[in-house]
């Protein structure tokens, strides 16, 4: 439990310096001055401030709370330059009447919108190409993926298998005590083990069996067909009957209530793996955003059952502690998968949100002049206090799920 909650700050801690380190570079790009650089919230544990006589002071620190993050950055909330007498500028991008050694010219607001909107979207971006970069280096690692998404690959298979992907709830598979990730060897008389077993073989057992008890051989989730090679002990037998009316099987069938694929581990080199990761992370992305967009419409419909879709931080710490039992590989693949997310959720037009200020900066760039401080500040923080509300609420459905 501990190891599982170290592993999840430290994931979360990873994915938000990502995300803030992507606002932080890109305005130290636009010559933006960056008053803070924080990981986490609420008390400091550690804090540093370094003067540089071209960007000006920072102060980098890390707070008490992890799930959070932020980039102060000068003039990103107008009141900066309120308060400090600085002039904001009238709406043209095309220039700017502060002087270029003045503190005005180093702020956000005197910036034109296209760069605002660069820098915004830069934590964002971040948190694609981080991913994009995992799983390019997973795909040179070895990836488990599925044969027949990866067939033109086929070559360079290794440790091939059928793989359960899914088990349903109270089937004889699951009563069995099969999970998701473990690989199936065997069927009832050993006859087609090994790596002539194919799906096939396993459904035409297990429905010519009509309801009699059948033996299935498995590797555990988290090992491999090169593990069991070195100590075949290790493969685990369980005897199920298989019965007739579960959901998507055919009427008057057999099954045991599990589904499955043929996988294989994929390792490509660098070239190879760049492309994939890159072709991985937009398939994820595309799916992300229409499952994000599904939660909002079911949200509008007043559909209660949308929150048991949503997982907060104790949803995605028991997540993380699952991909750490069954591998490495798994743990990467969350992670990549989480830093999507964040970078998806982020894009949402919503207050305090990053899609949120970057609207404010287009609504600006169509009326031609800035919005008042006080409106987009007000605005933001109770966006900010909804989010905070969210979270809440999703993590108290998190505790009563895990209960």
């Amino acid at each position: 439990m501990i190891v599982t909650i170290i592993i999840f700050v430290v994931v979360i801690a990873v994915l938000i310096f990502v995300h803030e380190l992507g606002h932080f570079l890109f305005a130290r790009w636009a010559g933006i001055r960056v008053d803070a650089f924080a990981i986490g919230f609420g008390p400091s544990l550690w804090s540093k401030k370094v003067t540089s006589a071209k960007h000006g002071d920072t102060t980098y620190s890390i707070n008490a709370i992890p799930f959070g993050g932020y980039v102060k950055i000068f003039g990103e909330n107008g009141d900066d330059i309120e308060d400090s007498g600085e002039e904001k500028d009238n709406g043209d991008e095309s220039a700017s009447a502060v002087p270029a050694t003045s503190s005005g010219s180093r702020s956000f607001v005197n910036k034109p919108r296209h760069i605002q909107a660069a820098v915004l979207f830069a934590g964002i971006l971040f948190n694609f190409i981080f991913a994009w970069i995992i799983l390019s280096g997973a795909f040179m690692a070895g990836l488990p993926v599925s044969a027949e998404d990866y067939a033109q690959y086929s070559s360079r298979f290794r440790d091939e298998r059928v793989l359960i992907v899914d088990v349903s709830p109270g089937s004889p598979g699951a009563l069995a005590g099969l999970q998701a990730g473990d690989a199936i060897v065997s069927i009832s008389s050993n006859a087609n083990s090994g790596a002539s077993l194919s799906i096939a073989d396993i459904k035409s057992v297990v429905d010519q069996s009509a309801g009699t008890p059948v033996t299935v051989g498995y590797i555990p989730t988290g090992m491999s067909t090169s593990d069991i090679s070195k100590n075949p002990a290790e493969i685990k037998t369980v005897i199920l009957t298989p019965v007739k009316g579960i959901a998507d099987i055919p009427a008057g069938s057999y099954a045991i209530g599990i589904a499955m694929d043929n996988a294989a581990t994929l390792s490509l080199p660098p070239l190879l793996a760049a492309k994939e990761g890159a072709r991985y992370t937009w398939n994820a992305i595309e799916a992300t955003v229409f499952g994000v967009g599904s939660l909002i419409a079911a949200a509008f419909q007043h559909n209660s059952a949308v929150l048991s879709e949503v997982s907060g931080p104790v949803g995605i710490a028991s997540l993380v502690g699952q991909a750490v039992e069954n591998g490495w590989t798994n743990l990467i693949l969350l992670t990549a998968v989480i830093s999507i997310n964040l970078g998806v959720l982020n894009l949402l037009p919503f207050p305090a949100l990053d899609g949120g200020r970057i609207l404010f900066v287009a609504i600006e760039a169509i009326i031609r002049r800035p919005i008042k401080a006080k409106i987009t500040n007000a605005v933001n923080t109770v966006g900010f206090a909804l989010l905070i509300l969210l979270m809440l609420v999703v993590t108290y459905h998190d505790i009563i799920k895990l209960i």
